[in-house]
């Protein structure tokens, strides 16, 4: 009996161990990760000429990628990953913030994707290698003058509400309060959407040679912090006490979009004038102004944004222009102009930004730089207190003003101008004259850098007679003009792209066309 006993219980040992072995046998084995096919372009291309890169890399499935794979993909060499998205087999990673004559690696770590298959690994490590294409040799002899550079902008545009888009009031930073502070969330936030290679073209083809790119740079400057509160109307704003902001650096997300806006203009063959915009101008987060107390107080953060812009920008040839800033008022919000104290701080701005982009060098040295007067404005006052700092180099210095007239018709008033008759067109002509004889004719040359009507109830046949009347008369003194906004307007019209007010922008082709003074 103790003999069986014992059989019995090695049978029962036997099956069980039988048992258990079988478990771990059924125990599903992981699936291969998704794996990589091919990448386009391909994997150590060079010569790449764009200053944007998208990567299209291609797996052997349908795939996804978390926001935490997103973040994970990286670049070196001072590029930055401006968005990572899948969509089928491919993963599309765009880099921004290239620089001519250099080499850069993407990486993808082990689990970047995955795949839809139940207990399945993720994507293997990837390595994905590239390089730009070296600088153009210098073109020998001087780089082309100010002079001529007006003279070959011909006519202009402004991509405007785009990046300059920014809070605006320091009692409420919606942007900053409420959205993800992506360059996107800026892009988008006042009407318009993301800029496209496609839409700069569509201006080339019709025959514009210049797009102006304002930057609003204070949003992505240093650190800007801001305090949730309910205000009076029971909603919730956010604030931004101006006090705390620290820092100078200029966040590379942003630049690099930046770069790869005026990478689009430059692209085309086509002048680009990049700015600081609404850094200046009447809204309370302005924090330059046409005060010397104000402006010493600000003036080191000034100087380090221009060499953070130029030292980046200055691989670019010289169809790419500096405007030192925009539209900047006293203390007071005064349009048009202050008083000689105030033209004066102004000037000194204009020496401290010629001797800064100066400073870095390279193409910078002869770069040609526009120079604004007091609230960019035409008033001969403040063309006579304008004056042209010491230069480094001749020739390579030009004023900017800007010009909405008449007044009630361009804007909304108690009286307002519906139709541009003939007194409209001699205000107009007496502006353009105005800037001949106080900056042209002395040997400074000069660019319009926005003119045009800030109401959407003129008809465009009337808006088309003012634009047609500043081209025209511009043109004979070499001046080039730049649109505001209007040819080209919202989300829908920019995305397609297409005309907003395709007659608008025939009269100011044909204006320049059948006057320009060369």
């Amino acid at each position: 009996m103790m003999k069986y006993t014992k059989i019995y219980g090695l049978l029962a040992l036997a099956l069980l161990a039988a048992a258990c072995g079988g478990s771990e046998e059924q125990k599903p084995e992981e699936v291969a990760g998704p794996a990589l096919v091919s990448t386009s372009p391909a994997d150590g291309t060079g010569d790449i000429t764009a200053f944007s890169l998208t990567v299209v890399f291609t797996f052997d499935q349908n795939i996804i990628c978390s926001p935490e794979g997103q973040g994970a993909v990286k670049v070196d060499g001072g590029a930055v990953v401006s968005s990572v998205s899948a969509a089928a087999q491919a993963l599309s990673v765009v880099i921004s913030g290239l620089d001519r004559g250099k080499s850069y690696t993407v990486t993808l770590p082990a689990g970047t994707v995955k795949g839809y298959k139940q207990n399945q690994k993720g994507s293997a490590a990837i390595t994905y290698r590239f390089s730009t294409k070296e600088p153009d040799p210098p073109t020998p002899g001087d780089w082309e003058t100010a002079a001529s550079c007006v003279k070959n902008m011909g006519v202009g545009w402004n991509l405007g509400n785009t990046l300059e888009s920014n809070s605006g009031d320091v009692e409420n930073m919606w942007i900053e309060g409420f959205t993800s502070r992506r360059p996107t969330d800026y892009e988008n936030a006042w009407g318009q959407t993301d800029a496209t290679r496609a839409l700069i073209h569509m201006f080339k083809e019709a025959g514009f040679n210049a797009i102006r790119v304002p930057v609003t740079w204070y949003p992505h400057m240093g650190t800007v912090t801001v305090t949730q509160y309910t205000g009076s109307d029971g909603n919730q704003h956010a604030r931004w006490d101006k006090s705390t902001w620290t820092g100078y650096d200029v966040d590379r997300v942003w630049m690099a979009r930046v770069k790869e806006v005026v990478g689009y203009v430059i692209d085309e063959g086509m002048y680009c004038i990049l700015n600081v915009h609404h850094d200046t101008g009447t809204a309370t987060t302005a924090w330059l102004r046409a005060d010397q107390q104000v402006y010493s107080s600000v003036r080191e953060r000034y100087i380090s944004l221009w060499t953070q812009i130029a030292t980046e920008f200055e691989s670019f040839g010289e169809r790419l222009v500096f405007e030192s800033f925009n539209e900047m008022l006293d203390v007071n919000n005064t349009w048009n102009y202050a008083s000689a104290a105030a033209d004066g701080v102004i000037n000194t701005i204009n020496a401290d930004f010629v001797a800064t982009v100066r400073a870095t060098g390279g193409n910078n040295v002869k770069r040609n730089l526009i120079l604004n007067t007091y609230a960019a404005s035409p008033d001969r006052r403040a063309l006579q207190d304008f004056k042209l700092p010491q230069d480094i180099v001749e020739g390579h210095l030009m004023a900017e003003v800007h010009s909405y007239a008449p007044y009630d018709f361009a804007f909304e008033t108690s009286n307002p101008r519906t139709v541009f008759d003939d007194a409209c067109d001699r205000e107009v002509r007496s502006i353009v004259d105005g800037m001949n004889q106080y900056l042209v004719a002395k040997g400074i040359p000069c660019v319009l850098g926005e003119f045009g009507v800030d109401t959407q109830l003129r008809g465009e046949t009337e808006e088309a007679k003012q634009a047609a009347c500043y081209v025209s008369q511009a043109a004979k003194y070499n001046i080039p003009c730049f649109y505001w906004m209007g040819l080209s307007d919202g989300k829908e019209d920019r995305a397609a792209p297409r005309w907003t007010k395709p007659a608008l922008k025939d009269a100011i082709l044909k204006a320049y066309n059948d006057n320009k003074n060369h």
